[in-house]
């Protein structure tokens, strides 16, 4: 258990807000895992405040989800400051989330949010503290530790970042630069823990127990973000979960609860968004659960062509019988 502001969190395992996956869908399952502290994927502030109806169905969210952060992008201040007040009276998250920390082109360099705010310290201070002010939740900043190599000032950021009141900090332990290559640096975000007072949650590469235990044991960080480890293996919830709370490790997944997990999830999905569309994006989410499985390549490509949920439900329940006269 921990706290952000004056946000009681049951466990100290967090979901990290993947763009482009972490819909209510998604989430709710999650949170079926017994995850303590959902992160919805990022919205645009000019999205919110040019009243984009896609950003706006974004912040999409179902009760059972909380407690929920709510992350924003964005470089201006008055919009940021704009979009906060919009966030919380339309979805009354109970976190509110600044982006400083996202590495892909259309966000750290066209936009000139995300991660390149981590080259204008000034700049951090008057944005983090302007949303402060103006929401009456909790605001937590993401970031990376630093832009490239030759500039990484992490603690600096944090420091900053608590000095213009946020409730607690995330660090991913990679550079702008690297994205998602090579290894998450351990060393960065244990000084963060060790240059601040307000939570940190560490970031990066967390894809088992084993890598789990490590950013605990050695960051000292209060809690830790799971982002790419969760596609197509919610368990790494629960199994974290399990085994922090009284050391069991529970079993891995067959291969029926990862096909049972596929109409699982379509149902959620079907049931907040277009059928196209859910079909399309269901197709990604089933290619992650049967990675690894026998046979399963062959199957992908069947899903990736497939267009309704009809056809999906045929192949996966061949699949699965297949899989069963195979045993």
């Amino acid at each position: 258990m921990f706290k952000i502001g004056n946000v009681t969190i049951k466990n100290n395992i967090v979901l990290a807000p993947m763009a482009g996956v972490c819909n209510s869908a998604f989430r709710k399952i999650i949170k079926e895992m017994g995850c303590g502290l959902i992160y919805a994927e990022m919205v645009s502030d000019k999205g919110l405040v040019y009243d984009s109806k896609k950003t706006k169905d974004m912040l999409y969210f179902e009760e059972c989800e909380r407690p929920i952060v709510q992350q924003i992008f964005g470089s201006d201040l008055d919009t940021f400051v704009e979009a906060a007040k919009m966030v919380e009276d339309i979805m009354h998250p109970d976190i509110i989330d600044i982006n400083m920390g996202c590495p892909v082109p259309k966000v750290a360099i066209k936009s000139q949010a995300g991660a390149a705010l981590l080259k204008n310290p000034e700049k951090i201070y008057e944005i983090v503290s302007a949303v402060v002010k103006s929401v009456n939740v909790p605001v937590t900043v993401k970031i990376r530790s630093g832009w490239d190599n030759n500039s990484i000032n992490a603690v600096e950021v944090a420091k900053i970042v608590e000095k213009a009141g946020a409730s607690a900090i995330c660090v991913h332990g990679r550079t702008r630069s690297q994205g998602y290559s090579g290894t998450v640096n351990l060393d960065i975000i244990k000084a963060v823990k060790e240059s601040v007072d307000i939570p940190v949650i560490g970031n990066g590469d967390i894809k088992d127990i084993e890598s789990a235990k490590r950013m605990f044991s050695y960051t000292g960080c209060d809690a830790i973000m799971i982002g790419r480890g969760v596609l197509g293996n919610p368990w790494l919830i629960k199994e974290l979960v399990t085994y922090f709370d009284n050391g069991t490790i529970i079993d891995k997944p067959s291969y029926k609860e990862k096909i049972d997990m596929c109409f699982h999830h379509m149902d959620y999905l079907m049931k907040i968004k277009p059928k196209k569309v859910a079909v399309l994006e269901m197709r990604s989410h089933i290619a992650w659960y049967l990675k690894g499985m026998n046979g399963s390549q062959e199957v992908k490509n069947a899903i990736f062509r497939a267009t309704n949920r009809e056809d999906i439900e045929k192949i996966l329940n061949n699949y699965l019988k297949k899989l069963e006269n195979s045993i």
